[in-house]
């Protein structure tokens, strides 16, 4: 993940946009300009590398995982509106991740070891003598049959298991398919939580840095207004109107 070349693109070489230049290269792509469009893609790929650093996964090369950041990042352009009023890293972030993830989801196949495998054939068997007798081959049964701990043999049987897709449908009327990824929700991880943590981040950094470490001993390290007033050396009347206005101030930038 630290090569200086990815998929043909030296990334040491890659441009910096500003802000002002992000803002009219979206207007003009959006408008149909293809020459605006391959430029903001270009400025925009060390955001990819970015988070493309957050995911180091082993016998994956840096390439493919690369590419599957830039989808995200192009999907962000094309679903990007200026109405929506956040910056375009703020929502492209979740997206280029988001897309990420999904690579590693669906290519990196598990691989189970050899000791594994061959206690999960000993318990297949194991179970299949046990039905032989007319008796229900139990969890208990198999271990006891075995001589091994019960969660070993979960364990072992687990890890022979076909995987299931997310996409996998679980329901089908009328061509209506209901898949299995539509009943799992991660309420920790959503795109939304994702724009909001961005979305403050970039607040914070727009304080001044004593604003900062009364918020960071405040919020961080749990010390009350007075503790923080003899470490900082200021009052604590002075503690709790910078904290108040900090507050104030990360409301607004990211409301």
């Amino acid at each position: 993940m630290q090569k200086v070349e990815i998929c043909g693109v030296d990334t040491s070489g890659l441009p910096k946009l500003t802000a002002k230049e992000n803002e009219e290269l979206m207007k003009k792509l959006k408008a149909g300009d293809k020459a605006a469009r391959e430029k903001f893609i270009v400025g925009n790929m060390r955001l990819v590398l970015s988070l493309v650093k957050r995911f180091r996964i082993k016998n994956l090369g840096a390439d493919d995982v690369f590419q599957a950041g830039c989808v995200g990042l192009i999907k962000a352009i094309d679903g990007f509106d200026e109405s929506f009023g956040v910056k375009f890293s703020t929502y492209a972030v979740p997206m280029i991740v988001g897309e990420i993830k999904r690579y590693l989801r669906d290519g990196n196949s598990l691989r189970v070891s050899r000791s594994i495998r061959d206690m999960a054939y000993k318990v297949l068997k194991a179970r299949e003598e046990i039905e032989e007798r007319d008796e229900e081959a139990t969890i208990a049964k198999i271990a006891a049959a075995l001589k091994v701990a019960e969660r070993e043999v979960v364990y072992a049987l687990d890890a022979i298991s076909d995987p299931v897709s997310l996409y996998e449908p679980v329901y089908n009327k009328a061509g209506d398919a209901l898949l299995l990824m539509d009943q799992l929700a991660d309420e920790k991880n959503t795109d939304e939580i994702w724009t909001e943590h961005v979305a403050l981040g970039e607040a914070i950094e727009k304080l001044g840095e004593r604003e900062k470490r009364i918020l960071f001993l405040r919020y961080f390290e749990g010390k009350t207004q007075t503790e923080i007033s003899e470490e900082v050396g200021i009052s604590q009347a002075q503690v709790s109107r910078l904290e108040k206005n900090a507050l104030q101030n990360i409301r607004l930038n990211i409301s």
